[in-house]
């Protein structure tokens, strides 16, 4: 940290002078590049002025805007060293700062559907490479007084449309509106990688496939089977998220004919996420076939048939299976021999489902048997007998307990013995394990580990961390009987 040198004219020693903030141009010619990009534009209107000594009021102009001397590309890079808190400010300084201002924007969250539909969004940002559209395809109501916030999107309901689904399709913007736009979209920003949008058709996506040649990732909304016949055009989609169904907002079937046609269309995905898709199988057999080069799954809110958990054994590559918000793992896995394993899963991740079906758990811990980390984080129903099946994966080295009220000390002793190579333990809110039932083989244990987090039982942790303050004891420290 720099000292600041005291100041001789300062009557009284004892008080510290302030810092003066920079201003914009220290800012701007902070770097020795840019300062000799001044000097030399002062260098050229010398001479300009030496040359030219009749022009005075040409001069006078060029001398009130020196950065009319620089090229496009020139003050653009300027620009681009401005603190981007800053960059709103500068954009309010001319026309020409205001359109090259647009240029340095990358990532944009559409709010207006017009803005896209007019051509005024490709115009004013053009070299767009992360754009979500999905707050904007969504009908809101202004005069409403029903405001609705989903992590998707925040919008006023109308009362009148409100049903058992609180959007549904009517508050969704039309297919062909999103075409268009789209259309739009891909002919103004070709450089886009990242995309999010709702309600799109086949004919919307092939338009972004045809000229979006560089698209990464892709998350689709409310989408249907026959819409993702279009999404072979991706050449080089590597990461992708389908939502069909969500819960009281809007449903959209996504079922084995459109996980097919996906398989046989992406075959270069890396990362695949399915939220409130159906599909059994079938369906995850042909994307374990077919994306040979997938490596992490994601089941949101699954509606999958049973004997799905069968299907992973084709995923020749997966090493990450994260389960979230499922109110069942698989309703009916089969019979044990035909389950098949996954022998590259290493991770394993349990998010706020329901684990309630002995045989379904059993199945699931039998298909990763070769995993090496897994997480459960407030899962329901995970209680002793559930956790022993975990004993079945035996190169776990990491495990991670959040929020997993039902599981005991004696459950959690019963287990992690069963595994050597295990180097890392996480137990956090998990209220049925107390530190009075620690077992001396535990113990011993947690001396050896390379990484251990504990943190139980979260009231006898508040109790532990009130001791000696007199908290805690109904008062009988501020109050006295009289």
């Amino acid at each position: 940290m720099a000292a600041i040198e005291e100041n001789p004219r300062n009557p009284n020693p004892s008080e510290t002078p302030r810092r003066r903030r920079p201003s914009l141009p220290e800012v701007w010619f902070k770097d020795q590049q840019l300062k000799h990009a001044i000097f030399k534009m002062q260098q050229l209107q010398q001479a300009h002025n030496n040359s030219n000594s009749d022009s005075n009021s040409k001069t006078l102009i060029l001398g009130s805007d020196p950065f009319s001397l620089l090229s496009d590309e020139s003050l653009t890079l300027i620009l681009s060293k401005v603190p981007i808190s800053q960059r709103f400010t500068d954009s309010l300084v001319c026309k020409r700062w205001y359109s090259l201002q647009g240029r340095l924007v990358r990532s944009i969250t559409l709010l207006d559907w017009d803005f896209l539909d007019s051509g005024r969004l490709t115009n004013r940002f053009p070299n767009l490479s992360e754009i979500n559209l999905a707050p904007a395809c969504f009908r809101s109501c202004g005069s409403s007084g029903i405001f609705m916030s989903h992590k998707l999107v925040s919008i006023n309901l109308d009362s009148e449309l409100v049903s058992d689904s609180l959007i549904g399709k009517e508050g969704i913007l039309g297919s062909d509106l999103i075409d268009k736009g789209l259309e739009v979209l891909a002919n103004g920003c070709p450089n886009l990688s990242k995309l999010v949008l709702v309600n799109a058709s086949e004919k919307g996506l092939g338009f972004l496939a045809e000229r979006c040649l560089i698209l990464q990732e892709l998350e689709i909304h409310c989408c249907e089977d026959m819409s993702l016949r279009a999404i072979s055009g991706f050449k080089n989609l590597q990461i992708l998220k389908l939502v069909g169904c969500v819960d009281g907002l809007y449903d959209a079937v996504v079922t084995d004919i459109g996980l097919t046609i996906l398989a046989q269309g992406c075959r270069r995905l890396v990362k695949l996420e399915l939220s409130g898709c159906e599909g059994s199988y079938d369906g995850i057999k042909a994307i374990g076939q077919c994306c040979q080069m997938l490596e992490e799954l994601t089941l949101n809110g699954h509606k999958m048939d049973g004997g799905w958990l069968a299907a992973l054994s084709y995923c020749s590559n997966l090493k990450t299976l994260k389960l979230q918000t499922c109110k069942s793992i698989d309703a009916c896995p089969g019979p044990d021999e035909h389950l098949g394993s996954c022998p590259t899963l290493e991770e394993l991740y349990l998010e706020r489902c329901q684990i309630r079906d002995k045989d379904s758990v059993k199945a699931l811990f039998m298909v990763c048997e070769s995993v090496r980390e897994i997480s459960f984080q407030d899962c329901w129903g995970l209680e002793d007998e559930m956790f022993r099946y975990a004993a079945i994966c035996r190169r776990v080295k990491s495990i991670s307990l959040e929020g997993c009220s039902l599981l005991t000390t004696q459950g959690l002793d019963s287990v992690v013995h069963s595994w050597k190579e295990l180097q890392t333990l996480k137990v956090v809110s998990c209220n049925s394990i107390k530190d009075s039932e620690i077992t001396p083989e535990l113990a011993t244990l947690f001396c050896i580990l390379k990484e251990l987090k504990w943190r139980p039982d979260s009231r006898s942790l508040l109790a532990s961390s009130l001791a000696g303050t007199g908290l805690g004891k109904k008062g009988g420290r501020f109050f006295k009987r009289v």
